[in-house]
């Protein structure tokens, strides 16, 4: 299945993609990486009502998390939860509300289910590496939450809510690097998820743990400064999640020193580099795989 013949010569999966490697990403031209990136700005674009359900349904949540946690910051003697008072708090809930569709860490299973009914036969004998091509139309589907799903989460709480507005200039393009980076690392890892199906075909067991993992160890649901010291640093140096939401979120509240705002942006730097580095060999590993099952 992962075979083709033309004219008599043998082309498998294995050679076709070998010559156009992550690591070798300079051949695929800047051109063909915009145009597939617009292709999945538009097509994202297409789907208007679960566009507005979805920014519908992301505000009425952020009511219920900011209200939850500015009570647990009013049940203290301080009026702090985490070291964050309650402007940074309500800042922290709608900011991560906005940021979850941009980041987008569940409901993406389009590789698994190519590789299950063995459509992704065809992306293999493209002329762009599958990692950069599913990649490029991620980003493209980023672009397109970040205008339509970012801004009304964000709108809503600065109505409602007290909000803190960043008072560090270096914080704004911090926080954008930041955003970038966490979009990135969140592709791989879904990436990764949806890669273990070359393996197990049914992928319901590893995307139900990513589901339940992530949405904790990324700092939705609380900020990870809520835990102890040594468990948020275990978290942010032996793990990617908190590159995902908390670290973008810690930036535009100005949870940290300018420094330690940096040293953070550049940790999401190196899993950004390592998971798709990872993403890279787990594509050529099973590729080479299921060459030699015959498909």
């Amino acid at each position: 299945m992962l075979a083709v013949v033309k004219e008599g010569i043998g082309v498998d999966s294995v050679n076709a993609t070998g010559r156009r490697g992550v690591h070798q990403n300079v051949v695929v031209s800047f051109r063909t990486f915009a145009a597939i990136t617009g292709s999945g700005f538009r097509r994202y674009a297409t789907y208007r009502q679960a566009t507005f359900a979805g920014a519908f349904t992301n505000t009425v949540f952020g009511f219920l998390r900011c209200y939850v946690l500015l009570a647990v910051a009013d049940a203290t003697a301080q009026g702090l939860a985490g070291g964050y008072d309650r402007a940074q708090l309500a800042t922290f809930v709608w900011v991560g509300q906005g940021l979850l569709a941009v980041v987008l860490l569940w409901g993406w299973t389009e590789l698994a289910d190519r590789i299950r009914t063995g459509d992704v036969a065809g992306d293999l004998l493209r002329p762009v590496n599958p990692v950069l091509s599913y990649l490029a139309t991620d980003i493209g589907r980023a672009g397109h939450a970040t205008l339509t799903r970012f801004i009304p989460p964000v709108v809503t709480g600065l109505i409602f809510f007290d909000m803190y507005l960043p008072r560090r200039w270096v914080t704004a393009p911090l926080f954008v690097v930041s955003i970038v980076l966490a979009v990135l690392a969140c592709f791989a890892c879904r990436y990764l998820v949806n890669a273990s199906a070359y393996w197990l075909h049914d992928v319901r067991g590893p995307m139900i743990a990513w589901t339940l993992g992530s949405g904790v160890l990324a700092g939705l649901y609380f900020p990870l400064r809520f835990l102890p010291d040594w468990a948020t640093l275990a978290l942010w140096v032996g793990t990617p999640f908190p590159s995902l939401l908390q670290t973008p979120l810690d930036v535009v509240v100005e949870r940290d020193p300018p420094v330690v705002q940096a040293g953070l942006v550049a940790l999401q730097a190196v899993w950004v580099v390592l998971l798709l580095a990872a993403c890279d060999r787990v594509q050529r590993r099973a590729e080479r795989k299921l060459v030699i099952q015959g498909g």
